[in-house]
């Protein structure tokens, strides 16, 4: 139709509906919204963006269902007394075991072990369409080289992050990742909480998971304390303070990135 097109959070328009919930109320306060000089608009995706949030959205569901069907079968197997270590990994030794489940519970939980079977193959089979995209970015592998940031991360931040021209600066986008902290300030006084938590919940998942294992590979390696700031910070507060600390440093690290158009190159000390 000729018009330009733009997306609004329906967090940002709500303030502006005076009363009641009707479509002459809401489009009213979209009306008011959109004309306001500080609104901040959705950037549109593509639809080769969109295929790829695809891809994530349903390997991520597909992880969770996997997990599921481990503990559904972990549950039932303790019923009877058996039992395994810990981890996704283990949960295929209980396959070993389940000739000395009773017969009537035998057929089930067999069941349940194919769906397993079924479940990861597709997870793999998505997985593998995923690296395969990443191969085909050149986006994804530039992200890539920033430490903690795999195939994943790398793929669906360069689907979902918008022109980076929107943000004033790398603060700006950590923020929008809902990686920096949530400010509760009046009378004066600065009151600084935990971090906001908005934004895309995978995202910032994917860069915590990312921070956590640097840690782990450091601490697994028996590396003496130096004088980098992740050692001095491992010093002195908790491994998951850090690593959200981490992940906002590596949200910086993206925004430098996809700003520039070049790839991540470490400081020599």
């Amino acid at each position: 139709m000729g018009h330009d097109v733009r997306l609004m959070p329906p967090s940002y328009v709500k303030p502006y509906v005076k009363r009641g919930k009707t479509d002459a109320a809401d489009a009213a306060a979209i009306c008011e919204a959109v004309t306001r000089p500080s609104m901040r608009f959705v950037a549109i995706k593509s639809e080769a963006c969109s295929s790829v949030m695809v891809r994530h959205r349903t390997r991520d569901f597909l992880v969770r269902q996997r997990t599921q069907i481990g503990n559904a079968i972990r549950a039932h197997m303790t019923e009877f007394g058996i039992t395994t270590a810990k981890g996704a990994q283990n949960v295929d030794r209980l396959k070993e075991q389940l000739d000395q489940l009773p017969g009537a519970a035998r057929l089930p939980v067999a069941l349940l072990f194919d769906q397993l079977f079924e479940t990861n193959k597709r997870i793999e089979r998505l997985t593998d369409e995923i690296e395969e995209a990443y191969g085909q970015n050149e986006t994804s592998q530039g992200l890539a080289t920033i430490p903690g940031v795999g195939i994943l991360s790398a793929t669906i931040i360069a689907a979902t992050t918008p022109d980076v021209d929107n943000f004033d600066c790398a603060r700006d986008y950590a923020a929008w990742l809902g990686l920096t902290p949530k400010p509760h300030s009046t009378g004066g006084k600065q009151k600084v909480g935990s971090i906001s938590k908005m934004g895309n919940r995978y995202i910032r998942r994917l860069l915590y998971l990312g921070a956590m294992a640097q840690i782990m590979l450091r601490r697994r390696l028996k590396r003496e304390p130096g004088s980098d700031w992740l050692s001095g910070m491992l010093i002195r507060k908790k491994a998951k303070v850090v690593a959200i600390a981490l992940a906002h440093r590596m949200a910086r690290m993206i925004f430098a990135v996809l700003r520039d158009g070049s790839r991540y190159e470490p400081q020599v000390a």
